[in-house]
């Protein structure tokens, strides 16, 4: 039997676009919250525009923004700011990730919230922090790739590589997910009231906690070795007499396994360049030698067998088609279909499961699909919202 989603009552009205807010969002949608998305009449979040690849619509936006309701409100004008008043009047919480200094100019920072709408806990994601030096500056993911140090860590020794997924956003989107619901249990056992404030630059610093540390008390930074691990080894890609494969060694005891099993060199374990991991790591290139004379000569299925039989962790280099249709994902039951303009897709269900509960899987929002839903909700008359829609304000 399953149990009613646990965030069902929970009203989110979020002014977001892009990445890192509304992917908060769609996780506390998930959970049943009700997401109101304010959106720009006629244009909307602009992520609606970075491809077509979907039924006519962004991939961006489809994994962004199922179960979301779309009211479109101009913010500039009275009316649409009275709207946006009434809204909060009944939410639980408002997210945002405006311009710098947007949230303010429209009453929506939380010193005002506070007074406005004291019941409302306020969540703001910024690119560098709501104060500080860099306040005022606009960020995307690539420029805070870039000054947390990240990019200077990726890539080849040749050359640095991005991230290929929007890791600061994902990355400012999780904290800010996780400190609503940790404001939302603190509002229910206290009663206070907590604002949260989540920047790209702060959630991007976190996960870069061990080459800081590798870098401060170790004297450099983890060099650039492509799809090699920089600290530990080995541990990357090896190519085979029909392919490559990419194995893993954590421990010592499975790399004394590995000699033994797959390299059939138990004495090598031994040797006083490879006895541990940082020998290991400083003998880089012997080691790679060492092990790809072992692998080339093997077809993939062989060396993964080989692999296996040693306990060494290995895995193929896939595709995104590849793992589109991976088997762990059929055979868990991953998939569900969700309905967006044009079609319908299948997507994944969230990764954390909570027994007895099922995920809501909502539709992905048209643009302004619920405006007009939302303003009778509120008292509209059709005569009022004809009005407003002719006016270009919703």
């Amino acid at each position: 039997m399953t149990s009613t989603p646990p965030l069902q009552g929970i009203t989110v009205v979020s002014l977001e676009q892009a990445v890192a807010a509304p992917f908060a969002t769609r996780q506390l949608a998930d959970l049943g919250a009700r997401v109101i998305k304010i959106e720009r009449p006629g244009a909307g979040d602009f992520a609606r525009g970075y491809d077509e690849a979907v039924y006519g619509n962004s991939s961006y936006f489809v994994w962004l923004n199922r179960s979301k309701e779309s009211l479109t409100l101009d913010l500039k004008s009275e009316e649409g700011r009275g709207i946006l008043g009434e809204l909060l009047g009944r939410a639980d919480v408002l997210v945002q990730n405006l311009g710098p200094g947007a949230a303010g100019r429209l009453g929506l920072d939380p010193a005002t919230l506070a007074r406005t709408h004291p019941r409302v806990i306020p969540c703001s994601v910024s690119g560098w922090g709501t104060d500080g030096p860099w306040a005022d500056r606009k960020a995307y993911d690539l420029l805070v790739q870039c000054e947390t140090g990240l990019l200077s860590i990726t890539g080849t020794w040749d050359e640095m590589a991005k991230v290929g997924i929007s890791v600061a956003d994902i990355a400012a989107g999780m904290y800010a997910y996780s400190g609503i619901l940790t404001a939302l249990l603190r509002r229910a056992t206290t009663g206070e009231v907590s604002a949260v404030e989540v920047s790209l630059f702060e959630a991007l610093a976190e996960w870069m906690g061990a080459p800081a540390y590798y870098t401060r008390h170790g004297g450099r930074q983890p060099a650039r070795v492509g799809a090699q691990h920089a600290t530990i080894a080995p541990y990357g890609p090896y190519e085979t007499a029909d392919g490559t494969i990419l194995l893993a060694v954590q421990n010592d005891r499975e790399w004394r396994s590995l000699c033994d099993v797959v390299l059939d060199e138990p004495e090598t374990a031994t040797d006083a360049r490879f006895t541990t991991n940082s020998a290991r790591v400083a003998h880089r290139e012997e080691l790679n030698e060492l092990i790809r004379g072992k692998l080339l000569p093997l077809e993939t299925k062989r060396a993964a067998e080989l692999l296996d039989a040693a306990g060494v962790a290995n895995a193929s280099i896939n595709q995104v088609e590849d793992f589109l249709n991976h088997p762990v994902l059929e055979g868990r039951d991953r998939w569900r279909p969700v309905q967006v303009p044009g079609g319908r897709i299948e997507a994944l269900r969230p990764p954390a499961d909570l027994a007895g509960v099922e995920p809501v899987m909502g539709p992905v929002p048209a643009l302004g699909e619920h405006t007009a839903s939302i303003l009778r909700e509120l008292g509209r008359s059709e005569d009022v919202i004809s009005d407003l829609r002719d006016r270009h304000l919703v």
